[in-house]
């Protein structure tokens, strides 16, 4: 509300003049991290964005209880690992994460029971350390052929004793 000029006031609490803002100049992608091109960059370790793709890990602490894991395995490695499997399938389909991306996840991997032994023991040397590394967690993830992470839970424990044709595992033939 304007102020009567009869009316006496102290300078402070007069009607200070608005702050005038320059005109901003043009925008340009000049830092390193910006997204160059009409889509987000693919290819192995790059990820693939989705929405709320932390809530994951919230879901993924239900399973601890359930993991079977093997001599040298943690809780932590697997649960890092199979999360970032479980996001890169929940982005796959532009969602949130649910907790069938999880169980898939764990499933896949062996750490709901039933794996066979060559599949812990090629899992072994990729999960340690998973839960201090990112890259770790990149790699586990890129292992999951596309075609896999199509399959349900339900399908990915039916085809466990098939892991060849699922995970493309490094130094495994």
């Amino acid at each position: 509300m304007t102020q009567p000029s009869f009316v006496p006031i102290v300078e402070a609490d007069q009607v200070r003049p608005a702050y005038r803002l320059d005109v901003p100049s043009i925008w340009t992608q000049s830092r390193p991290s910006e997204v160059r091109g009409t889509s987000q960059p693919e290819g192995r370790r790059l990820g693939r964005p989705g929405p709320d793709q932390g809530f994951a890990l919230k879901l993924a602490r239900r399973f601890e209880a359930r993991l079977v894991l093997a001599d040298g395995d943690s809780a932590a490695d697997a649960i890092a690992g199979c999360t970032a499997v479980a996001m890169r399938r929940c982005a796959r389909f532009g969602r949130a994460p649910a907790v069938y991306d999880l169980e898939f996840a764990f499933t896949l991997w062996g750490f709901l029971g039933g794996a066979p032994a060559d599949l812990v023991e090629a899992r072994s040397p990729l999960f340690r350390s998973a839960a201090h590394h990112y890259q770790a967690q990149r790699a586990i993830a890129d292992c999951v052929n596309e075609e896999a992470l199509r399959l349900t839970p339900d399908a990915a424990a039916d085809r466990i004793g098939e892991w060849k044709d699922l995970l493309t595992v490094p130094g495994r033939v």
